[in-house]
C-alpha cells in the first residue's frame, strides 16, 4: 500500500491506472509494490490540463521548459532497480514535474530531489502537498553536484541523461548503495545500474532509453 493516502485526488481514474498497470506487468514489471505505486499516483495531475486525456497513454509527454514527463514503463523500471537493495535514503536528481518523485516517496523513508529549473518547482512542491506527502525535501540546485550534506545516499536517481557517469554523484552514493542513470548523447542512451561495493563500482546495461539532457548550472524557467 502506498505510504500516502490519495483518496478524494482524481480517484475516478482509478479504473484508467488500473489498466496503465496491466500494460505495466505486460511489459515486465514486477514488483507489486512498485505496481501497487503506479495504480495509486495520479499521474493526470502531474501535467498540463490540455492533455490529460493522454496521462495513462505509456509514453513521455512534454511538462514546459524543454522536459518531459517520463514513460510509465520508464518511471516503474527505474523504480524497480532502486528498490531492490531496500533503500531508506535516495536522492533523485531531476525533480521535473514531481511524479517520479512521488512514486518514490511511497516506497522509501526520505527523498531528496534536486531540479535545476526554478520554475518546475513551485508546482512540484504543490502537487506532492496536495497527495499528503511528508518525506521529501526540496532543491533547486544542479545536479550534478548532488546534495552531499544529506548523504550518503542508498540509492540514487538521476532522471536525465548525462554524457559520462558525475564523479560527485558516485562519490555520494553509500557503499552498497545503487545509481540509477541514463547515460549518452542525443541519439543513443543506456539506462545504467551501478553498484558500490567495498571494492569499488559494478555496472551494467538495463535498457536502451530516451531522455532529456542533464544540464549543468541552474535556470529560471
Amino acid at each position: 500500500m502506498s505510504r500516502f493516502d490519495m483518496q478524494g485526488i482524481g480517484m475516478t481514474s482509478q479504473r484508467t491506472r488500473d489498466r496503465l498497470v496491466a500494460r505495466l506487468r505486460d511489459k515486465g514489471i514486477r514488483s507489486e509494490l512498485v505496481l501497487s505505486q503506479m495504480a495509486s499516483v495520479p499521474r493526470h495531475i502531474f501535467i498540463e490540463e490540455a492533455l490529460a486525456h493522454r496521462a495513462y497513454e505509456d509514453t513521455a509527454l512534454p511538462i514546459g521548459h524543454g522536459q518531459t514527463i517520463s514513460q510509465p514503463f520508464v518511471v516503474a523500471l527505474m523504480t524497480q532497480l532502486l528498490i531492490e537493495g531496500k533503500p531508506s535514503r535516495v536522492l533523485e536528481v531531476g525533480s521535473g514535474c514531481g511524479y517520479q518523485t512521488a512514486v518514490l516517496a511511497g516506497l522509501v523513508d526520505k527523498v531528496r530531489t534536486i531540479e535545476r529549473i526554478q520554475a518546475h518547482m513551485p508546482q512540484c512542491k504543490a502537487r506532492l502537498a496536495a497527495l499528503g506527502i511528508k518525506n521529501v525535501l526540496f532543491k533547486v540546485g544542479d545536479g550534478y553536484e548532488g546534495w552531499p550534506v544529506h548523504g550518503p545516499f542508498d540509492a540514487i536517481m538521476v532522471t536525465a541523461a548525462a554524457p559520462v557517469l558525475p564523479q560527485l554523484l558516485l562519490e555520494q552514493l553509500a557503499i552498497g548503495g545503487r545509481l540509477i542513470i541514463p547515460i549518452g548523447g542525443d541519439e543513443v542512451q543506456e539506462l545504467r545500474v551501478i553498484d558500490r561495493t567495498q571494492d569499488g563500482y559494478r555496472e551494467r546495461v538495463e535498457e536502451h532509453v530516451r531522455f532529456v539532457p542533464l544540464m549543468k548550472g541552474v535556470a529560471l524557467g
